[in-house]
């Protein structure tokens, strides 16, 4: 054997593939492998067995009944076989002439925690007579660098399997409410829409940017997005018809496609009464797509609104290429703009460039009378903020308007 291994310092930057790549080439083996225990099988999750992967390829699995791994961890053989013939369990197993396994070499891989995750094996076809203890203690120290790897996975994998239970049991369940903020015109000092916000009511607490960023790690934004969105919908023939309603999504649901067809659904006339606001802070990737796929619902009335406008991505060049019906200020921008001449000018140039391209701006996290009668000089067209109305709930909402005929869905 005068292959040569990495120094053992530089161990650590070895992935698993190269640990086993380097662990086989050392050694002369045919194949190495990492596996993981699912239920009664083994099943292949990392291999180096060049030329060979007819025979074994990582998503193949084993029942253990058939291999060495519940023998070797039983103690009835050996971790080291320099020649599985020397062994009589080995010799009566049909994979030992099957594969066929001349020399064999494994090491349980077990968790941080001891428990125990799978084998990392070498096997050649060809009795071995060289190997010995010392390249045991080889393999040993290659498996614990495979089983540190294997920890920060199997970590993740659980934490994002119980984000997907999580939001599965949500949805499932009905598991998060929705709350409706007036937005008033600051004119007519009236209210001219709500924003609709999704509040979940699950243990432990999250607020509502953790879940949908939680589901978009797991891949689940769409279903939590368009059951949020759904649920809203509901509540517009509940408003009085001079009332529109602003729900949030994120790019990718916009071009993912099925949002279209979900607010195409809604008909004519509330398409017409239904703002779309771009999530704050996801970047949009692809801005043709974009328009692409909203096209048709804003050919049918349906609005876009940038959100965040002075603040994260928000920038001039995101808005001309968002192309906008709607530009809402940042609450960032709108704190204490009555007494920051930098929070003032800015939002007055925002307000000047809205103006020149016939866009409304809304300006959001209003708290003080001070800073309303400084939007109201600015000529700001709309806000929303704890000053003009908490988010409530949709009867509260509706208590607004007691000359209307409510007709909840």
């Amino acid at each position: 054997m005068t292959n040569s291994l990495p120094d053992a310092t530089s161990l650590g930057d070895l992935s698993i593939d190269k640990a086993l790549c380097s662990v086989r080439t050392y050694l002369g083996m045919d194949v190495a492998y990492l596996s993981e225990f699912i239920g009664d099988r083994t099943v292949f999750r990392n291999v180096d067995a060049p030329g060979l992967e007819n025979l074994i390829k990582p998503g193949d699995s084993q029942d253990l009944d058939a291999v060495y791994c519940r023998h070797i961890l039983e103690g009835r053989l050996p971790k080291l076989m320099p020649n599985t013939a020397d062994e009589p369990i080995a010799v009566g197993m049909p994979i030992t002439t099957a594969v066929p396994i001349g020399s064999h070499m494994s090491i349980p891989v077990r968790l941080p925690d001891g428990e125990l995750y799978g084998m990392f094996c070498c096997l050649s076809a060809q009795p071995n007579p060289s190997l010995n203890e010392r390249d045991l203690t080889l393999m040993q120290m290659f498996a614990d660098l495979a089983a540190e790897r294997v920890a920060d996975h199997v970590k993740r994998e659980r934490e994002q399997s119980a984000i997907r239970q999580r939001i599965a049991k949500t949805l499932d369940d009905g598991g998060f409410d929705l709350v409706y903020q007036p937005i008033v015109d600051l004119a007519k000092n009236a209210v001219a829409g709500f924003e609709c916000l999704s509040r979940f009511s699950a243990e432990p607490y999250r607020p509502p940017n953790i879940w949908f960023d939680e589901a978009r790690l797991v891949g689940m934004n769409e279903d939590l997005e368009l059951a949020a969105i759904r649920r809203a919908l509901k509540a517009l023939p509940a408003m009085p018809d001079d009332v529109y309603l602003s729900i949030n999504a994120s790019p990718d649901i916009i071009t993912g496609g099925n949002l279209a067809a979900v607010l195409l659904k809604s008909g004519p006339a509330q398409l017409k009464r239904i703002v779309l606001e771009v999530t704050e802070h996801h970047v949009v990737p692809d801005y043709d797509l974009l328009h692409e796929t909203l096209d048709p619902i804003r050919s049918g009335g349906v609005r876009l609104a940038v959100d965040d406008a002075g603040a994260g991505y928000s920038s001039l060049s995101h808005i001309l290429q968002l192309r906008p019906d709607i530009i809402k200020l940042d609450m960032k921008l709108v704190r204490d703009i009555d007494t920051d001449t930098s929070r003032r000018s800015l939002a007055a140039a925002i307000a000047h460039f809205a103006r020149e391209i016939g866009v409304m701006v809304v300006a959001e996290g209003i708290e003080t009378a001070a800073e309303e009668a400084t939007l109201r000089t600015l000529g700001i067209d709309k806000g929303q903020g704890y000053r003009l109305g908490r988010p409530q709930a949709l009867e509260s909402t509706l208590a607004l308007f007691p000359h209307h005929i409510r007709r909840i869905a």
